[in-house]
């Protein structure tokens, strides 16, 4: 049984072109996502990106006199957060295909991939003895050895 390495090395080459080529794809689709929306009004309208991060903003003048501050704002968080699901949804129909079929898209967007829980939670804030919050009775002399 003879094996040629060439022709194994070459296909090896030919699959991670392939890859790389359909990776470069699921890229250019994910950066071209866009999504707006509008308050009930049409006086409010947001766009988002693929992540859901706020892209565009346009106020009409009239939504000025018809919201409170207040209003405005929540209409804008609203229109936003609208957006920015049609917008995850499409990220993750994008990067459906290039997954193996045990993979979750939103948890790939996210970050978190296949991680568990415990290796998501963040490490706990450890105070160190030298910080200010300690209160002890230091002075610039006793950080660096000299007498006190």
């Amino acid at each position: 049984m003879t094996t040629n390495h060439r022709d194994e090395v070459a296909q090896l080459l030919a699959d991670y072109r392939r890859s790389r080529e359909q990776l470069a794809s699921v890229h250019q689709a994910l950066q071209s996502i866009t999504e707006s929306a509008s308050s009930p009004d049409g006086l409010i309208t947001v766009s988002v990106d693929s992540a859901g991060t706020l892209s565009g903003l346009k106020i009409a003048d009239d939504a000025y006199r018809g919201y409170r501050p207040a209003e405005l704002a929540d209409a804008v968080l609203r229109a936003t957060r609208s957006a920015a699901v049609r917008a995850g949804e499409r990220a993750r129909q994008a990067l459906e295909p290039v997954l193996p079929a045990d993979a979750d898209p939103a948890a790939v967007l996210s970050g978190t991939a296949d991680l568990t829980s415990e290796e998501i939670r963040p490490a706990p804030v450890r105070v160190r003895p030298d910080d200010d919050e300690t209160y002890e009775e230091t002075t610039w002399m006793n950080r660096t050895g000299r007498g006190r």
